[in-house]
């Protein structure tokens, strides 16, 4: 609700909304919020890519005569400049429907491919409950564990999981909110946002967990649980199979890996904050499709910088929910609430729980989820967590941080300077 809110508010990127709503000294805020997106972006393009290789595999009829889908997937991550070459069709494809503007592209593609996939994970998770030997899937996915609900560690992971999943504190519903109509709900957005992500979770949750249990009932658990490669690729493996028992599968999943939503928000995000510079929307797409590329390469080609990408970013999202919030908090949250959330045209308002939520929640929860994060890897790796070379460590996070805010810190008034509104 408060990045839809802020977005629509100030017509600008997270640069410029953060010295709309604070002042110009705050805007590095703002900086680091939209630099964390674009960082994530840098990685993601490759993951874009993976899937945008399985379209080819499923086009070609392929994908379905493959048995050994574990092979297929290792052949190709270990292939070195296979990941590359898909890297640089996901972000040309993505950067050529922004490139179209927000009606005529972003809008389109999203009216696309948002129903698609919705409705192919549905047909997935149908078909995948009718297989033989789907119940001990179904029953390791739903049978309640009361004394975990006791575990601390289960509501941290389900937080820092649902923070990441949703998009909160990325900056991108900030940038989708720029373009709002005045007379859109806020409070009826944000939460079909949480209701459909957190329903399409479920869905493919279903459908991945009855294939594995269905195919290899033994070690079906164990293989779910572990982090890592053998996690990661799980719908890559597993959904092939599953689409191959469904009449019209290699169609379908011609479809299914067409999941190029995320990454055109993020390269809409980027463009957005330098279109606020005073530069082309063209201009802005290139220097995002070059730094893309060239900043992509190191996650395609290795696994491992992958994960630290996807650890430092990943974690440092919760800073930029905490700077949203302290965005809003500056700019008065019970004037924010009541003037920007709660307009004529809400259905919903909200109450002053949003107040108590910016003041204490948020906070507390980013400072626990922090904390917690880190003080798992000192318990892991007590000898190297502070090493910022290790792949998932106290020490990686903190060195990259610190640069990213030193950097914009000391460059917030050249960049104030040079944003739309603030000369």
């Amino acid at each position: 609700m408060s990045e839809f809110a802020i977005g629509k508010l100030t017509r600008q990127g997270t640069v410029g909304s953060f010295a709309t709503l604070m002042g110009k000294r705050f805007s590095w805020m703002g900086s680091f919020v939209g630099f964390v997106a674009i960082a994530i972006m840098f990685y993601y393009s490759v993951v874009a890519g993976w899937c945008i290789r399985y379209f080819f595999q499923a086009a070609s009829g392929e994908l379905l005569r493959i048995t050994d889908h574990d092979a297929n997937w290792n052949t190709f991550i270990e292939s070195g400049w296979g990941p590359v070459f898909f890297h640089v069709v996901a972000i040309t494809l993505a950067v050529l429907v922004v490139r179209q503007g927000m009606v005529r592209g972003i809008e389109k593609a999203n009216r696309f491919l948002v129903p698609t996939l919705f409705g192919l994970i549905l047909l997935a998770a149908v078909r995948a409950v009718t297989l033989p030997g789907v119940e001990k899937g179904l029953e390791f996915l739903f049978t309640p564990n009361l004394s975990a609900l006791l575990d601390y560690r289960i509501w941290l992971q389900a937080l820092t999981q649902n923070a990441w999943d949703t998009g909160s504190g990325w900056g991108l519903i900030l940038t989708y909110g720029v373009y709002m109509r005045q007379r859109e709900d806020i409070p009826l957005n944000a939460a079909l946002i949480a209701l459909g992500n957190n329903s399409v979770s479920l869905l493919a949750a279903i459908a991945i967990f009855s294939t594995v249990f269905a195919t290899i009932p033994e070690g079906a658990a164990d293989m779910i649980r572990s982090p890592g490669p053998a996690n990661t690729s799980l719908t890559l493996i597993w959904l092939p199979q599953l689409f191959a028992q469904i009449p019209g599968g290699g169609t379908l999943l011609v479809l299914f890996f067409l999941a190029l939503s995320s990454l055109i928000s993020m390269v809409e995000l980027g463009a957005r904050i330098l279109m606020d510079a005073k530069m082309s929307r063209g201009g802005a797409l290139r220097v995002i499709y070059i730094a893309t590329l060239i900043l992509g390469l190191p996650s395609a080609l290795s696994l491992d910088f992958f994960a630290n990408q996807d650890w430092t970013w990943g974690i440092a999202l919760m800073v930029s929910g905490a700077f949203i919030a302290i965005a809003v908090l500056r700019h008065g949250v019970d004037r924010f609430r009541t003037l920007q959330i709660n307009s004529s045209f809400s259905d919903f308002q909200v109450g002053t729980w949003y107040n108590y939520a910016l003041r204490y929640v948020i906070p507390a929860e980013v400072a626990v989820l922090v904390i917690w994060w880190f003080w798992q890897v000192i318990q892991t790796d007590p000898d190297h967590w502070w090493n910022p070379f290790q792949i998932e460590s106290v020490g990686t996070c903190i060195l990259q941080w610190a640069l990213a805010l030193l950097l914009f810190k000391l460059a917030n008034s050249w960049i104030v300077e040079r944003t739309s509104g603030f000369e």
